[in-house]
């Protein structure tokens, strides 16, 4: 593989240009590259890409950096919306489990689906508790009794991901229980869903692009949603509503401030590389306030 060679901020800059790209202010640019990695920066033209080489006419640094901006505060509303979602479905999972087959219930294979593969999970869980061996609950279940951990002390170890494994590999029936009885949604539904939000956490966590950007999993319309979903923002707004268990602090903290960004950069922003449809307003928010 031939080794790549480092550019100067003046030399990428120049790159930029020969692609199309306006550059209102050179020094601005120059001073913003030393912050912002080329790398990470350049991928937000993408969506403006014509070919190889050449961006769209009229493609500024100025814009690409505004939509840089709105992706990063977008990213920010979405991943304090995720941490909720996520917390409110370890107590559910949790406190269900706990209760039908006991505290440590998940030691045992057979409380979850046949397809469970209960070996790999409990490495997992085991790895999991010791790289977290410095934290001060794990202590005092490891020296107090004997590192047995309750479902849901153990569970505040989990990541998203295995958090959504866990859900997928419980018994059909107690998956149709949690997803009709917590969420209003059937159990197929809320395993897709919950594989979508892992993803989306993902990308906000190591602050990926969001806009432009088709997700790997296909989201699954909900029941009676006119618009079809597709693996873009917009689509996966619309899952984390699914899932969002307070319909006021949903519409307060999320709905608001994401129609203030879109409405404050719709002027750089095409709502189409979002996945915004027209009416897009009304299908984000809760009604039944």
């Amino acid at each position: 593989m031939a080794e790549k060679i480092p550019a100067t901020l003046e030399q990428q800059l120049e790159k930029l240009k020969e692609r199309g790209c306006i550059i209102e202010d050179e020094e601005r640019a120059l001073e913003t590259l030393k912050y912002i990695n080329y790398f990470r920066l350049s991928n937000y033209f993408e969506p403006f890409r014509v070919d190889k080489k050449h961006y769209e006419e009229g493609t500024s640094f100025d814009r690409i950096l505004g939509i840089y901006e709105m992706d990063r505060k977008l990213r920010s509303i979405l991943i304090a919306a995720l941490e909720e979602i996520e917390i409110a479905l370890r107590a559910t999972v949790s406190n269900y489990h706990a209760l039908k087959y006991g505290a440590l219930g998940y030691l045992n294979p057979s409380t979850f689906d046949h397809r469970h593969i209960h070996s790999s999970f409990m490495s997992r869980v085991k790895h999991l508790i010791e790289s977290n061996s410095d934290m001060e609950f794990v202590k005092h279940y490891n020296t107090k009794y004997n590192g047995c951990f309750p479902l849901w002390v153990v569970m505040e170890l989990f990541s998203f991901g295995t958090l959504a494994f866990f859900y997928k590999d419980m018994h059909t029936s107690d998956k149709k229980e949690i997803a009709e009885e917590y969420y209003g949604c059937s159990y197929s539904e809320m395993d897709n869903w919950i594989f979508c939000l892992n993803e989306l956490r993902n990308y906000c966590a190591h602050y990926n692009r969001l806009y432009g950007v088709t997700f790997p999993v296909e989201p699954r319309t909900p029941r009676g949603f006119e618009f079809e979903l597709q693996p873009n923002v917009f689509g996966y707004i619309i899952v984390m509503k699914q899932l969002y268990h307070d319909h006021k602090h949903w519409n307060e903290r999320v709905v608001k401030p994401i129609t203030r960004l879109i409405r404050k950069t719709e002027e750089i922003a095409r709502l189409s590389d979002l996945g915004f449809p027209d009416g897009w307003e009304k299908m984000i928010a809760f009604d039944d306030e």
